[in-house]
């Protein structure tokens, strides 16, 4: 396995509270805890800037696991999440 680059190395400007390297947040995105996956990923879509959100999420994933996400996101973000989704859903652009 390679060496992690400094990029990689480096804790993402929205994980302020925990010790955690862009490698990390890659290694919970593509693991199999569920329960940290739903963390992190509340984490981005609240915390991460727009086009950051897509470096670290698929819309379909956002879409397939939003049921956990709605209930985990502080609700000003939740309700704007929820309206982009049902745009998008009906395929508005």
């Amino acid at each position: 396995m390679d060496e992690p680059t400094q990029t990689e190395r480096k804790r993402p400007y929205f994980i302020w509270d925990y010790d955690l390297t862009e490698e990390d947040v890659r290694a919970i995105l593509r693991g199999d805890n569920e329960y940290e996956k739903i963390q992190m990923m509340v984490r981005i879509l609240e915390s991460a800037r727009w086009s950051d959100i897509w470096r670290y999420l698929t819309l379909a994933e956002v879409m397939r696991y939003w049921p956990q996400l709605y209930r985990r996101m502080r609700r000003e973000v939740r309700d704007v999440w929820a309206w982009a989704l049902e745009e998008w859903a009906r395929g508005a652009t």
